[in-house]
């Protein structure tokens, strides 16, 4: 049985799959590995992923789509039982990631307080009653948090979970980028947080509707605090005062009955005892002069004796036993509380409670000149707004004609003829200044000729989603900061000449980003920087799932599988070399 401790496990990879990198291919790898145990039919595997595109074939069944569902889980997406190989009490699932390019991701580590390292672990357990677990760099995190992250680190095109694009807002990010708009979109923001932060600071001072009746108030609890509250030296005091005179009887007989014990006219008084003892200690030191030292003991304690017994005679004599201070004392404590329930505060910070009041009160007496200073400083930061805002607007209607013309382009090169992209901005109908600008952005699309374009979360076929996403991603090349890519189901429906221009298109990206492509079409496989190809074993009671990399006659035999079935003749094979020198021109 394995410990679900949270930390950072270091599992010895059965087979680990390294993948090289191409040298044509400058960024890094953010997936760097990704390890699976009794997932679904996948007993155990481990894959070093490296940069640009890598494929993933494999036979109808044999699981392709494992490792994009795993990735969506470690994404925080719904785990069940079924999720579990049979057999197993549990399935675990680890990516890493390297975040030396993500400082989005980084800082997210920072604020959750999840280490601010470049590198970063997302772990997962799932266990067979359906329960399951969740690590962020070995801490536990929940579902909402693995999504969070997620979200900068991969996004999976194919289905519509995980998926930024649908998201309007990053449909505006996305726009924003593609136009370069990063420093209106900063301006804009800080104005409309400076135009709020006014009118805060103008409803504060003018009191809302009831001034007057605030001023009045605040007069009058100032003065019941100025009557009362005590600085904390004069606090203490005032309660040491009241503990005494409340125990003034008890005290004067107290130390009363001290002095008796100590000096009184009892046999048995203390001062009479060790005045005995130090006649008889005087007559023992003349006998031995080695007694001297404590006879004089017995003196200085004869001595402070005398003192102590003298000072509680006095201090009997002098306890307060005024009741009518003692009442004047209660009285001002009683009153004390009292305003600490109604200011919600100790007793000890009524005095702090009275200097903010009266700053408060100040401000509103004083309110007439700064509130005409901050109108005034208002307008102008609404104008301000207005100027930018209007040409952020201009920018991003230009970016969206633009944006929206090359997509429909690559939508038509991908399969989808006919197929167009509309960047719709609809302007929004408050008049105050938003953070976000003046308008929202949605992304329309209609897949065939004669179609109503429709907003892309609401398009159906994961296909037709995926290749749309794809033609997005391509368009807008190194403009958003998401490192790695995930594609399934990018060439459902399509084939010949779009299959490889989908793979070239494919590739392209993966000269720029991660790509992780989930394909059943040679013609894409073959474009791919390195190939993992997933198959199926049976022994007829049990079956299991590899995965591995495959090296040039391997990348070949696959082609020519996916090409030509089951039979792979002299003439497929060629064909697939051809395809895979073409691919690498």
């Amino acid at each position: 049985m394995h410990s679900d401790a949270s930390v950072r496990p270091h599992y010895p990879p059965p087979v680990p799959i390294p993948l090289q990198s191409p040298d044509s291919i400058t960024p890094p790898p953010m997936l760097t590995s990704l390890y699976v145990r009794h997932f679904a039919v996948v007993e155990e595997a481990e894959i070093a992923f490296g940069p640009g595109l890598t494929v993933v074939s494999g036979e109808t069944g044999a699981g392709k789509s494992l490792l994009v569902d795993a990735l969506m889980l470690l994404a925080g997406a719904r785990a069940d039982s079924g999720m579990v190989r049979a057999g197993s009490d549990r399935a675990e699932l680890t990516a890493e990631f390297d975040l030396t390019q993500l400082p989005e991701a980084r800082e997210w580590l920072r604020r959750e307080e999840l280490d601010e390292e470049d590198s970063c672990q997302l772990r997962r357990v799932i266990r067979a009653e359906g329960s399951s677990r969740a690590w962020i760099n070995g801490r536990p995190a929940n579902a909402s948090q693995l999504g969070e992250l997620a979200t900068l680190l991969v996004e999976i095109h194919g289905q519509h979970e995980h998926q930024a694009l649908l998201s309007r807002a990053h449909q505006m990010e996305l726009l924003d980028a593609y136009a370069g708009n990063e420093a209106l979109v900063a301006q804009v923001r800080e104005l409309a947080q400076q135009w709020r932060e006014l009118g805060n600071r103008i409803r504060k001072l003018s009191g809302g509707d009831d001034r007057d009746q605030r001023i009045e108030l605040l007069s009058h609890e100032l003065g019941e605090l100025d009557k009362w509250a005590l600085p904390a030296d004069e606090l203490t005091e005032l309660e040491a005062s009241h503990k005494r005179l409340a125990n003034a009887g008890r005290l004067a007989e107290g130390a009363g009955g001290v002095v008796e014990l100590l000096d009184g006219e009892s046999e048995f008084a203390l001062r009479r005892a060790l005045g005995r003892a130090q006649l008889e200690m005087t007559k023992l030191a003349a006998l031995d002069d080695r007694l001297a030292p404590l006879l004089e003991l017995l003196d200085n304690a004869s001595i402070q004796l005398s003192e102590a017994a003298d000072g509680l005679g006095r201090y009997a004599l002098d306890v307060d036993l005024d009741p009518n201070r003692y009442a004047e004392v209660d009285t001002h404590l009683t009153r004390l509380h009292e305003l600490s329930r109604r200011h919600r505060v100790t007793v000890a910070e009524l005095h702090d409670k009275a200097g903010t009041l009266r700053i408060e009160l100040s401000e509103l007496e004083g309110a007439g000149d700064a509130l005409e200073k901050l109108a005034t400083q208002r307008t102008r930061l609404q104008q301000q707004y207005g100027e930018h805002a209007a040409q952020l607007s201009q920018a991003r209607q230009q970016a969206a004609e633009r944006l929206g013309g090359e997509v429909s382009v690559l939508m038509g090169e991908l399969g989808m003829s006919g197929g167009r992209l509309v960047v719709e901005l609809e302007a929004t109908s408050e008049s105050d200044p938003d953070p976000q600008g003046r308008e929202r952005c949605e992304l329309l699309v209609s897949a065939n000729p004669g179609q109503p374009p429709r907003a892309l979360r609401k398009v159906a076929s994961g296909g037709e989603l995926a290749r749309i996403s794809l033609a997005i991603e391509v368009a807008t090349l190194g403009k958003d900061t998401i490192g790695t890519m995930v594609f399934d189901e990018v060439d459902t429906g399509i084939g010949g000449a779009v299959a490889e221009v989908v793979g070239q298109k494919l590739r392209a990206l993966g000269g720029q980003r991660q790509v992780l492509c989930v394909t059943h079409l040679p013609q894409v496989a073959a474009q791919g920087h390195a190939h993992l190809r997933v198959s199926k074993d049976s022994d007829g009671e049990s079956t299991r799932t590899r995965i591995e990399k495959l090296d040039a006659n391997g990348r070949r035999d696959e082609l020519a599988r996916m090409l030509g079935g089951v039979e792979i003749t002299r003439e497929t094979r060629a064909h697939a070399k051809q395809m895979l020198e073409r691919a690498q021109v």
